[in-house]
């Protein structure tokens, strides 16, 4: 049982200790994304954007693992205003492949960078991949 780190430039680099994400048996834990801008930096305007830009950060690391939102089986989603619920639905929608992974979402009092909402996945990979992967002894 071997923990591999996941990191990529496509998505902001990690502002604290932590990973932009782990592998551990098939199963990659993301770190909550930001809507920031990996080049720049800077959060997005607007809980519309951050949103949008925190789940294309998101996919970014899941595809440094070598996954997609398909291989998503959990979502948080942190909100400084649950009022922008609906909102972040309509964009949330866009991006999840059905059938759609478990979620959580619940108001915080404040996030980092002082940034609106934050995205967090837990991803696992498919049985036939990890056939290709590991190939069976005989």
């Amino acid at each position: 049982m071997s923990r591999r780190e996941i990191a990529t430039a496509a998505a902001p680099a990690a502002i604290g200790p932590y990973s932009q994400a782990v592998e551990i048996d098939g199963f990659v834990f993301c770190s909550g994304q930001l809507g920031l801008d990996p080049v720049t930096g800077e959060l997005s305007d607007g809980v519309d954007d951050q949103t949008e830009r925190a789940l294309l950060n998101l996919e970014a690391v899941l595809g440094a693992a070598g996954l997609t939102m398909a291989d998503v089986v959990k979502t948080n989603i942190f909100l400084v205003d649950l009022a922008n619920f609906t909102h972040i639905n309509a964009i949330y929608s866009r991006h999840v492949v059905e059938p759609a992974p478990a979620r959580s979402t619940v108001q915080v009092a404040a996030l980092p960078r002082n940034a609106l909402i934050e995205i967090e996945a837990v991803a696992r990979r498919s049985q036939l991949v990890d056939a290709i992967a590991k190939p069976s002894i005989r």
